[in-house]
């Protein structure tokens, strides 16, 4: 007997997906349901109103709604929504003319995601071996407390095994060293490596930062043993570091690298970018992706990379990130529950002396979202055109919820 074509709605929202709802139960959700945006600000189904300090985790680099994205996006919803990749489309020239003509690189792959676009430069990197170098290297070595996606391979990659539990054999030809270990990424490399991959600051391992010496020594051991860089700047890429992308902070030049969450403004998009010579390596038929580079998520990408040129957003989060570190220095520097503050432009994070779950449901019902970079950091990742007066607000309330929350624990 078939099933009943009766849909049962739930009165309520749940923190996770329970048995009579149709979705996996794959995220621990908050009791919220956010149905507005506007700018630094978001409104729930109840009609209160929070202080975004999160960002869809690092997506809506420009505020909920953009004026000039969301039209852009709603001229070409009028025009064209998806033709295949086996024919020309316009608007991924442009964009990808935009990124190599603003960047060090000389050609983009678009996809869908983060974790597609670290797995378009996986493969590139052992393609480029092993067909135009023919050297069969495939080994890929990351750091630990990294993260770079939940596909198979993307998740071998992350340097944490709290994302790989359950999902063995995981594939082969990943090695991981710890961060600013010299000598350990050195016994590391073998006739086998093709790959270093990094994250400038490893936003999910607890915002820390690549120190530049470390980063110096990776750049000049890839050029010494003939392997290529690749930086995972999904999370960093878009301006939020105070560059348009983290990289350039270091001097460095990387063979490959990757962006998405602030790619499009919050519209689903990656796009893996490289230097020339590896054109040769993917050539047609080597990759592809049905959904990679669509009229419509060309519009929103085209639309947000010159509004971050216009408004000159890099720099704006480089002023107001240090704007930031200053007033969560003077609020929290001195308190003992607070052991650090650390980040890069916009991307910020306040090590505390226990877990701070707590503070972020807290928060919530005071009115301001943020989230977490581990159990015991606080992550602020505040959109690229933030003000001031936002920004006291937001200090002023997180100043608070720490205050409130050592008192609770101190009684």
């Amino acid at each position: 007997m078939g099933k009943s074509n009766e849909v049962q709605l739930s009165s309520g929202t749940n923190s996770n997906e329970g048995v009579d709802s149709s979705l996996f139960p794959t995220y621990a959700r908050y009791p919220i349901s956010l149905v507005k945006g506007e700018g630094s600000w978001l409104w729930d189904d109840k009609g209160n109103k929070y202080l975004d300090f999160m960002c869809g985790l690092a997506v809506t680099n420009l505020g909920h709604a953009p004026v000039k994205v969301k039209e852009k996006l709603k001229a070409q919803l009028d025009e064209l929504w998806h033709v295949s990749n086996l024919f020309h489309i316009p608007g991924q020239e442009k964009a990808a003319a935009l990124l190599t003509a603003n960047t060090c690189a000389d050609a983009v792959f678009f996809c869908n995601s983060g974790a597609e676009a670290n797995e378009a430069a996986i493969k590139l990197a052992r393609r480029y071996h092993q067909k135009v170098k023919g050297t069969g290297r495939f080994e890929i070595i990351t750091f630990t407390q990294s993260f770079h996606g939940r596909t198979l391979a993307t998740l071998t990659a992350t340097g944490q095994d709290k994302v790989k539990e359950g999902f063995l054999p995981l594939p082969a030809g990943f090695k991981h060293v710890p961060l600013h270990d010299l000598p350990a990424l050195e016994a590391a490399i073998s006739d086998n490596t093709a790959a270093i991959m990094i994250e400038m600051v490893q936003a999910e391992g607890g915002v820390y930062l690549v120190e530049p010496e470390f980063m110096k020594a990776v750049d000049e051991l890839c050029h010494k043993h003939g392997l290529l860089l690749i930086v995972d700047e999904v999370q960093t890429g878009m301006g939020r570091t105070g560059k348009l992308f983290a990289h350039e902070h270091y001097g460095i030049e990387p063979d490959i690298f990757t962006v998405a969450k602030g790619l499009g403004s919050g519209f689903p998009v990656g796009a893996m970018l490289g230097k020339g010579y590896l054109r040769d390596a993917f050539t047609a038929g080597s990759h592809g992706s049905t959904f990679g580079g669509t009229p419509l998520s060309m519009a929103v990408v085209t639309a947000t990379i010159e509004t971050i040129l216009e408004e000159q957003a890099p720099q704006r989060a480089a002023d107001m990130g240090q704007y930031l570190m200053e007033r969560l220095n003077a609020e929290l520097g001195a308190h003992p529950f607070v052991k650090g503050i650390r980040g890069l432009g916009l991307i910020i994070g306040i090590e505390c002396a226990d877990a701070v779950g707590d503070i972020v449901l807290a928060g919530q019902k005071s009115g301001l979202l943020f989230v977490t970079a581990g159990p015991n950091v606080i992550r602020l990742l505040p959109n690229l055109l933030i003000t001031k007066q936002e920004i006291d607000q937001a200090v002023s309330m997180l100043a608070q919820l720490i205050h409130e929350h050592t008192a609770v624990k101190q009684m």
